[in-house]
């Protein structure tokens, strides 16, 4: 996922105090992840070039991306993408996505602005006898800056007015189809840039009084904004103009998805994209070595190829450090607490010279610290609280709510979402100094271990030799690794601005087909990745197609997203030899042999149709298709129009045409999983392949007489899914319509008597056949839950798979508790799991005693 940032503008809220000065929260974290309360300066100046992408990749992005970038801030509540379709929604994101563009426009006006105020002034000097600087260095230094401002102020003159009579008759596409053919200018800049840097550089070393003038130009605040100025390097409002043609081609990206295909508009905002677009491709080489290169003591160059945050374990706990890899060392490091105002430095915790680095086979990696793993439930307990607390920004804005109780809940929320980013990765990636010492990083995603090992392993290639850095020189490099990061924010969804995507929540439904391009036969299977809460999460993976270099896998598989932007797909060959195996369970020792992603576009996905696509990597094509359906859409119960089957039907209809307590589909699934899935890892967890949980579902349906033969042949993980398929297809829920407020009243009593009490009679109110196969269930979850040290499902794992199935009311009660799609989390479904773990936790239930004891409570629900 690589979104882009609003790289030009300056933002003040509490947010870029933090991230500028990688302070976690208003009581400020450090890289350590220790709370340190402290006072927040009053704002500060984001650095241009920020990508905070949990992929962290340093390059400009040359295709328009769904990051949502170009819309305004404060966005139409209710604009759904089934409203988008509507001429008149499409007209109202147009003028949004205007609004948002035209007020950045007005800050790189500003900016442009400020950075040409001294140009006059030293010119002036220029041709006295004590000048500041030469007229060639000024002319060097401020080479187009005058054009691209004219440029820009013609355009934004233009298309102001424009926004402010918005109508449906409006046109504005050739405004940006002449903005996109005066590029000219940009790439006469871009070519200068490089020499225009080093110019300003010499000419700050060299005088005192150019340098005063360089670091700290002023630039005007917004009309609207109560900072009247800003204060900026020159060099960081020198990267402006780059860094605006990114922006204005997300914008045309965000335009063109608005405008239907016959508006006059469009043909010219997609030559103006197509322009935008080759343009920042033929740059991104261009300015990316000047920007990534430190000059040594010894003046040679060393060159920054990635960086990004990674959680270190050091001495027993974990730690959020900034990790740098230069093409001859890899430098780890966490940003010096400072006062407010003073440069911000880097301290250097470690480094390794990649001559010196090797990464230990799981052999050797037996004798490193093994890795802590936080339980499931903690990392879903925390993640229900971020969306709680989501859920209520939310309301406090549609209620227009004091920005100090906004600004309160963003800070909790930051520091839970930071708690969660330090303490869900698993996946060890183990580096090695062959002088000595081993160091251990914990990442979520294979992938993302895969692109460092991989980077390293191609810089590994050159003819490296050994050294070790002087302080002076362990100085020079730490010091420019702020000037030189190209991640400067940890990706937490806290950090995004409020016009900004919010990512997809609900289900992705991704068959896997097949793969082609392999060398030689392999056993293959694909993962599937999905970022949920800022990182990047495993959420499927394929069966092994054996012996083979043409895999037709045709899996399906439902994907439950989270604020999801980008799905990644890694394929791998299985290693049976045992001797490679580690003891460590989240040690990886499969082979990637390719791997890609892709972003998700909420207009193509957000489709009935399936959406065939292909992703491309290291010379292997891995087909695939994948279609979206939304949260909402997904919490429908919908009743089934025929009542022969099972799926679909009241539990009532189907207990009584069986003649049975409980359903013949709960006993044969429940039967099943504890004969052979009951030690099976994350069983009820992990998604079982869809294609077999639709073929069970028909069987059952048809009451077919190879149901048992069937079940036993069926893959483990797939019976479990269907077992869940089928409460969650109940019309009503298993717990009832009628009881759930009664539920939701129940749990949330304080007094462990009085909920004793009224749990206890809620069960004693269910029909019997709902009560018999909840009880049934019950006692079947926490068997599995015994088996926890094995089959990591603990009670509040199962609680969590399986309370807002049992719970979650039908489509017309559900109505009162939707409200956002982020709601994925909300207190509703937190109440329902906590509903679910509390009959888990209690002592065994039984039927007839239920019905036997009177309890002191009042018989209207």
């Amino acid at each position: 996922m690589e979104p882009l940032s609003h790289r030009g503008l300056p933002r003040l809220s509490w947010i870029d105090t933090l991230y500028s000065n990688f302070n976690y929260g208003a009581d400020e974290y450090d890289a350590e992840g220790n709370e340190e309360p402290k006072a927040l300066p009053e704002g500060s100046e984001t650095m241009p070039y920020i990508d905070e992408s949990p992929t962290m990749s340093p390059q400009l992005s040359a295709r328009g991306q769904d990051s949502g970038d170009g819309v305004s801030p404060t966005p139409a509540d209710g604009l759904g993408t089934g409203g988008e379709r509507d001429a008149g929604k499409g007209l109202e994101m147009r003028k949004l996505v205007l609004s948002g563009f035209l007020a950045s426009e007005e800050i790189y006006i500003n900016q442009l602005e400020a950075l040409l105020l001294p140009m006059k002034p030293l010119k002036a000097t220029a041709t006295t006898s004590q000048p500041v600087l030469t007229l060639q260095q000024i002319e060097t230094i401020f080479y187009k800056i005058q054009d691209i401002y004219e440029i820009h102020k013609e355009f934004y003159d233009s298309l102001c007015p424009k926004v402010q009579q918005w109508d449906s008759n409006v046109t504005m596409g050739h405004l940006f189809q002449k903005l996109a053919s005066q590029l000219g200018v940009y790439k006469a800049f871009v070519d200068n840039y490089k020499i225009a840097l080093e110019t300003a550089e010499k000419c700050s070393q060299s005088n005192y009084q150019f340098q005063k003038i360089s670091e700290e130009l002023k630039v005007k605040g917004p009309k609207d904004s109560k900072e009247s100025h800003t204060s900026v390097t020159m060099e960081a409002l020198l990267y402006k103009p780059i860094d605006r043609v990114t922006r204005s081609t997300l914008v045309l990206h965000d335009l063109l998805k608005h405008t239907p295909a016959d508006h006059p508009d469009y043909p010219l905002l997609q030559d103006a994209l197509r322009i935008s677009q080759n343009f920042l491709s033929s740059i991104n080489e261009d300015i990316d070595p000047r920007r990534t290169a430190v000059t040594t003591p010894k003046g040679e160059t060393r060159q920054l190829i990635k960086d990004g945050f990674l959680v270190e374990l050091s001495e027993g706990s974990r730690k959020l450090r900034h990790v740098f890899l230069f093409t001859d060392v890899l430098l780890c490091a966490k940003l010096k607490k400072t006062a407010v105002g003073k440069h911000q430095q880097y301290d250097c915790k470690w480094y390794v010279p990649l001559a010196d680095l090797v990464f230990p086979s799981p052999e050797e990696s037996e004798h490193c610290p093994q890795v802590h793993v936080i339980p499931d439930h903690e990392l879903e307990d925390m993640k229900m609280k971020i969306s709680a607390i989501k859920s209520e920004v939310q309301k406090e804005k549609a209620n227009k709510g004091q920005s100090r109780a906004i600004e309160r809940l963003k800070k909790k929320m930051f520091e839970n979402e930071f708690w969660l980013l330090l303490n869900s990765p698993a996946i060890p990636f183990r580096i090695h100094n062959r002088n000595g010492k081993s160091y251990l990083f914990l990442l979520s995603s294979d992938y993302e271990r895969s692109e460092w090992r991989e980077a390293i392993q191609r810089l590994q290639k050159k003819d490296l030799q050994a050294f070790v850095l002087s302080s002076v020189e362990l100085q020079v490099l730490t010091g420019s690794c702020f000037k030189l990061r190209t991640v400067h924010n940890i990706p937490v969804t806290s950090n995004k601005d409020d016009d900004e995507s919010p990512g997809l929540y609900g289900f992705l439904h991704v068959i896997v087909h097949s793969a082609k391009g392999f060398k030689q036969s392999a056993n293959l299977y694909c993962t599937l990745e999905v970022d949920s809460f800022g990182y990047f999460v495993s959420k499927a993976k394929t069966r092994v197609f054996r012996d083979t270099t043409e895999p037709q896998w045709n899996e399906e598989f439902e994907i439950e997203l989270e604020g999801s932007q980008s799905l990644r797909i890694l394929c791998y060959e299985k290693c049976y030899d045992k001797t490679k195996l580690n003891k460590d369970n989240n040690e990886i020792v499969d082979k990637i042999m390719g791997k890609g992603q892709i972003q998700l576009d909420p207009q193509a996905v957000q489709t009935k149709n399936w959406h065939m696509d292909v992703i491309e990597m290291n010379g292997i094509k891995v087909e695939f298709s994948m279609k979206f359906t939304s949260r909402d859409m997904s919490l429908k119960r919908t009743p089934s129009k025929k009542q022969t089957g099972v799926f679909g039907v009241k539990i009532s209809v189907v207990t009584k045409r069986e003649r049975s307590k409980v359903p013949y589909i709960v006993r044969q699934c429940v039967e099943e999983v504890e004969k052979r899935g009951i030690e099976e890892v994350g069983i009820y967890r992990i998604s079982g392949v869809a294609t077999d949980i639709q073929a069970l579902k028909a069987v059952f349906d048809a009451n077919n007489k190879d149901i048992l033969v069937m079940l036993s042949d069926m893959d483990i993980n797939a019976i479990a899914g269907t077992l869940k398929l089928y409460f969650r297809e109940l019309p009503e829920p298993l717990l009832t319509d009628r009881l759930y407020p009664a539920f939701m009243e129940g749990i949330a009593l304080s007094d462990p008597a009085a909920k004793e009490n009224c749990m206890m009679h809620l069960l004693r109110s269910l029909p019997d056949p709902n009560l018999i196969t909840f009880l049934f269930l019950l006692e079947h979850l926490k068997r599995v839950a015994e088996k926890e040290p094995i089959n990591k499902m603990s009670l509040h794992n199962l609680a969590t798979v399986f309370g807002p199935t049992l719970l979650r009311p039908s489509e017309g009660e559900s109505k009162a508790h939707l409200t956002l799609a982020s709601d994925i989390w909300s207190h509703d479904v937190m109440a329902q799991v906590q509903v679910l773990l509390y009959y888990l936790q209690h002592p065994p239930i039984s039927f007839s005693e239920l019905k036997r004891n009177t309890l002191y409570f009042s018989t209207d629900v």
